[in-house]
């Protein structure tokens, strides 16, 4: 046979050498090209990889800080953050079962539907299933072990005293920032500064290691109120129990440390229980001894008296007629309620009345009488900080029409707050001395400004001293075993302009006499009862506070045991 003529195969004919050589180099070119992207992205710039790595399971985790806890002066916790947990999904990572969502949904108090409709909101790279969720309901949710839901450590505030120091306190948001009250204030002191960490996780979600610590918390810090949690207690007790019996609109009470301006207590009623996450209505939350308004009454005529005194106008047993308890200026009347001929300038006091105080206040020049007012702090603000205090109003000299200047020495015409009424007596507790409010405690008493002479605050408290006595218009005011001055107020409610048939009873006062410690002030809003004279609706309540709180404080005596009016009716009023 003759196999010159047959075809050869593909396999069986010569490949030409420069093909072989070209893949060769293709082959080379490429393992080169690879190694050195290689070499670059490892060892040059290997950036980029460590990004991408970090991407699927790295995180920046905030690493939250624990929020100062607030004492009061002995040390006794007012509020205190216990830790709980945020339970909290990226969804896209989420494997879930229906039967999963069900308990997850009973565990964190949602309905299955909304459980449902995070989970499956891809959109989103994070959302918050709960927050403040406490540490053992938290971890029967990842005993669930769904696959993307995980826990972050956060805090939770707890008020011991609840609604008793709830407008004091105020209370934090979710996030634990101070939203009312002290913990508004003192926020940037409180709330310390959160920190972040870098962690791996897992595809599940879980923390399998700390990377690094990029910035540590800082702590909030503890703060030390001046306020005293016995005193608390007792001046809410009692505020509650005289807005409950005189069917009243409202009611305040504040204690003041007479020597150094420290509030001991401030209370008020109707309240709320800082504790309920649920938002109360907002005129629960009003801290009304600091932020409303209120024309104070006869509580003012003390410091009428004191200015007239301290210019040589008056002294103690100057006589002023009264005019049998009228008296017209700029075409208006002046009422008293006890109607007298006469009167030395101390009966005006004890007597509460409006006449001798008007004469007394138009013996002065416009602006002498805005000077004494003002140098007792009314028309400005206490000092104390507190979120939404009101200033009062205290208008321009300038612009008073006798008839105004007449009726501001009662108390009408002139707006104040009752934290600001309570630390204007203090010049009267301290020989002239105004003291700066506080709501920390005090290590050194502080220099107040001096207002009047020693003579002239001492001539005031002696008679604010007998208002308290028989033939005075406070008598329900008495302590046994103390000494007491003070005075009471009764004013009518400014509505739309016009003055209504609606009160405000009011009552500010002092103990012991001789020697002062305590300044109680007692505001009731619209007392609704058969009586609304501020002796017989505030006078008493500051009675039983103040005689409770000196007990409490252990201040000796001053007085004998037996020097409280055993009155059953009530018989003191005031104008």
């Amino acid at each position: 046979m003759n196999y010159a003529n047959v075809p050869q195969t593909s396999a069986q004919q010569a490949l030409p050498a420069w093909r072989s050589r070209l893949l060769f180099v293709f082959l080379l070119a490429g393992m080169a090209g690879l190694l050195a992207r290689a070499v670059y992205l490892q060892g040059i710039h290997n950036d980029f990889l460590q990004q991408k790595g970090d991407a699927r399971y790295g995180r920046v985790i905030e690493v939250p800080a624990h929020r100062g806890m607030i004492t009061d002066r002995n040390g006794e916790p007012l509020a205190v953050s216990t830790p709980v947990e945020a339970v909290w999904a990226i969804p896209k990572d989420v494997v879930v079962t229906a039967a999963q969502v069900k308990k997850l949904a009973q565990l964190v108090g949602l309905k299955n539907e909304e459980v449902k409709a995070k989970l499956s909101d891809v959109s989103r790279d994070f959302v918050y299933l709960k927050r403040q969720l406490p540490p053992e309901q938290a971890q029967q949710v990842m005993r669930l072990g769904i696959p993307g839901v995980s826990l972050q450590r956060e805090y939770r505030r707890y008020y011991p005293g609840g609604e008793v120091t709830s407008h004091l306190l105020g209370f934090t948001d979710v996030d634990d920032n101070g939203r009312e009250g002290i913990e508004l204030s003192l926020q940037a002191k409180l709330g310390g500064k959160a920190g972040s960490q870098q962690v791996i996780k897992d595809r599940r979600g879980h923390i399998v290691e700390d990377v690094a610590s990029l910035r540590a918390p800082k702590e909030g810090s503890d703060v030390t109120l001046s306020i005293d949690s016995k005193i608390q207690f007792l001046a809410f007790r009692e505020i509650k129990q005289v807005v409950e019996q005189h069917h009243a609109k409202a009611g305040s009470i504040v204690v003041l440390d007479a020597k150094s301006g420290e509030v001991l207590a401030l209370a008020n009623w109707p309240t709320y229980n800082s504790n309920n996450r649920s938002k109360p209505e907002l005129g629960l939350m009003r801290n009304r001894a600091v932020t409303d308004m209120f024309e104070p009454g006869s509580t003012m005529k003390p410091f009428t008296v004191a200015a007239v005194l301290e210019a040589g106008k008056y002294k103690p047993n100057t006589l002023i007629n009264t005019e049998n308890g009228i008296w017209t200026v700029g075409g208006r009347k002046i009422h008293d309620t006890h109607k007298q001929r006469s009167l030395s300038v101390a009966q005006v006091i004890q007597q509460s009345s409006n006449v001798g105080a008007a004469k007394m206040a138009l013996s002065l020049p416009p602006q002498v009488m805005w000077q004494s007012l003002s140098g007792n702090g009314f028309g400005a603000a206490t000092g104390s900080e507190f979120p939404g205090e009101a200033c009062g109003k205290l208008r321009d000299f300038k612009t008073w029409r006798p008839i105004e200047q007449a009726t501001m020495s009662y108390g009408n015409g002139i707006s104040v707050n009752l934290l600001q009424l309570a630390r204007a007596y203090t010049v009267f507790a301290n020989d002239g001395e105004l003291k700066p409010i506080s709501l920390l405690k005090q290590d050194i008493p502080p220099v107040g400004a001096k207002v009047y002479s020693q003579t002239t605050a001492r001539a005031v408290r002696d008679m604010l001293e007998m208002v308290v006595g028989p033939q005075g218009t406070a008598p329900l005011a008495q302590v046994a075993g103390y000494r007491v001055a003070g005075k009471t107020g009764t004013a009518h409610k400014l509505q739309n302009g016009k003055y209504v048939d609606k009160y405000v009873a009011s009552f500010v006062g002092m103990a012991p006499a001789s020697n002062p410690r305590l300044i109680v002030a007692v505001m009731v809003d619209e007392p609704g009862g058969v009586v609304h004279y501020g002796g017989q609706v505030a006078a008493p309540a500051f009675g039983n506070v103040m005689g409770a709180a000196l007990r409490v404080l252990d201040i000796p005596y001053d007085a004998p045991l037996n020097n409280v009016l055993q009155a059953k009716e009530i018989i003191g009023e005031d104008a």
